[in-house]
């Protein structure tokens, strides 16, 4: 029988090798599917953008331009999806027409992380399709995850793109 329960979650991304770092403190819904499944579902806040700056009569003084870097995006609710277990991890967002991402983590082995931006035209865009490779995926606490932990290389070829480090502490 399907359970759930709601907890506040910490979920954090970090690389290792590049100025990248994110945090999300929400609340949760954490439905537990069998002995050891389950699904996280969490409310992602807006992504920032840069609006492009249009022509005006300060073209020819940048400086008098406003900052426009940051502004919240007006998009509606984005949905955080992990479905969890001690041999693997998937997550997946989803969001309006706005940047959308699925990534696959099997402790040892490569999987497939795929991100689809957003589109001006009607025909839906092809993924932009990586690897990554888990080195480490460790699932504690019992008979609720407490603590989860996936470290893991992405990759573009034969090119690597960073070691990146994340962690979903499940408050209790």
């Amino acid at each position: 029988m399907l359970t759930h329960h709601r907890k506040p979650v910490c979920l954090s991304l970090v690389s290792t090798d590049l100025p990248v770092w994110s945090v999300v403190e929400t609340a949760a819904t954490l439905y537990q599917k069998d002995r050891d499944r389950f699904h996280l579902l969490l409310s992602a806040p807006p992504v920032k953008n840069c609006e492009a700056v249009d022509e005006s009569p300060c073209k020819e003084n940048p400086a008098l331009e406003p900052e426009r870097c940051n502004a919240q995006a007006p998009t509606g609710p984005r949905i955080l999806w992990l479905e969890i277990s001690p041999y693997r991890v998937i997550m997946t967002m989803q969001g309006n027409g706005q940047l959308s991402y699925r990534h696959f983590w099997e402790q040892g082995v490569y999987g497939i992380s795929r991100y689809w931006l957003p589109t001006e035209s009607l025909q839906p865009s092809e993924p932009i399709r990586l690897r990554n490779f888990t080195r480490s995926l460790t699932l504690d606490g019992h008979p609720l995850p407490e603590h989860l932990r996936v470290e893991y290389e992405l990759w573009a070829g034969e090119v690597q793109l960073g070691s990146y480090i994340l962690d979903l502490e499940v408050k209790h």
